[in-house]
C-alpha cells in the first residue's frame, strides 16, 4: 500500500483540476523505472483509467495506481510534498530504498 500525507493530497487535488482530471474519480499512477542517479527513479503523473495488471490502493481520498512490477519497490511508500527552501515537489518516504540521491528522486535497493 502507498500512503498520502495530508499536504500531499491538497497538492495532488490541486494539480488535478488544474490538469482537467477529476480527484474523485480519476488516479495518480506511481511508478519505478530504470534510470536516475542512483538507478531507479520513481515516475507520478496522473491517469484516467486503469490497466490490466495495476494495483489499485486509495488513501486520504486519493486513489492511486501502480503497475505490478513497480509495486514490489514501492511497497509502504510515502508520498509527501515539500514546499520547502530546498525545492518544490512530491517525495517519495520508500522504506526499501537503501540509497538516494541528493534530489530524492532516484534510488537503489
Amino acid at each position: 500500500m502507498i500512503k498520502v500525507s495530508d499536504i500531499a493530497k491538497k497538492k495532488v487535488v490541486e494539480l488535478m483540476t488544474d490538469d482537467g482530471y477529476d480527484a474523485a474519480n480519476d488516479f495518480v499512477r506511481v511508478g519505478v523505472k530504470s534510470g536516475g542517479c542512483s538507478g531507479l527513479s520513481y515516475d507520478l503523473k496522473f491517469d484516467k483509467e486503469q490497466q490490466e495488471g495495476d494495483k489499485v490502493f486509495e488513501d486520504n481520498g486519493v486513489k492511486i495506481i501502480v503497475d505490478k512490477k513497480s509495486f514490489l519497490y514501492l511497497v509502504g511508500t510515502t508520498l509527501e510534498y515539500s514546499g520547502g527552501l530546498n525545492g518544490t515537489g512530491f517525495v517519495f518516504n520508500n522504506p526499501n530504498a537503501n540509497r538516494t540521491c541528493g534530489c530524492g528522486e532516484s534510488f537503489s535497493l
